[in-house]
């Protein structure tokens, strides 16, 4: 695990690895299967393509329905902003221009297996963590502290996630 930034306009960044005794295909199809990861996530409820995709594409767009026992329930609309099939699978939540976050997931082969990544970047644009910065300023670096460690948290569960389907095939 890796963790920078400690404000919000730091843009901190988190990124969680582990290796799966897999081939690459395997992994990249879980991983891009955007279907799968409400059932990762202790916060993601739903997940379904916008405008007709049916899968990653640069550009393409996918919603997301999201629940926090400190934030309630949210939805957001991300962008596919990097797409290397079999490498590199990133998106930009709500604006990609300004995002609330940008999530990737990065494979790396090699050794008969697959090394994979996935990391994430806080801001720079507003999100539900902004509200609670703008009502409890003093407190901002324990607010992104707290939430990167649950990133961290989830980031882990999901990549374990994939580590069991993709050996256990």
């Amino acid at each position: 695990m890796k963790w920078t930034g400690a404000h919000y306009t730091d843009k901190p960044t988190v990124e969680v690895r582990t290796w799966i005794d897999a081939p690459p295909e395997r992994v990249w199809a879980l991983v891009c299967d955007i279907g799968l990861m409400p059932g990762m996530s202790e916060e993601l409820r739903s997940v379904e393509w916008l405008d007709g995709a049916t899968g990653p594409a640069v550009g393409a767009r996918f919603l997301g329905r999201s629940k926090h026992p400190a934030f309630g329930e949210w939805a957001t609309t991300s962008y596919v902003i990097e797409y290397e099939p079999g490498r590199v699978f990133a998106w930009a939540v709500q604006d990609p221009a300004e995002p609330s976050a940008v999530w990737r997931f990065r494979l790396h082969t090699g050794g008969g297996g697959t090394e994979l990544s996935q990391w994430m970047q806080m801001g720079p644009g507003r999100s539900g963590l902004s509200v609670a910065i703008d009502r409890m300023p003093e407190k901002e670096q324990k607010i992104v502290f707290v939430r990167m460690r649950e990133f961290e948290h989830n980031m882990t569960v999901t990549l374990e996630h994939i580590k069991r389907l993709a050996e256990a095939r």
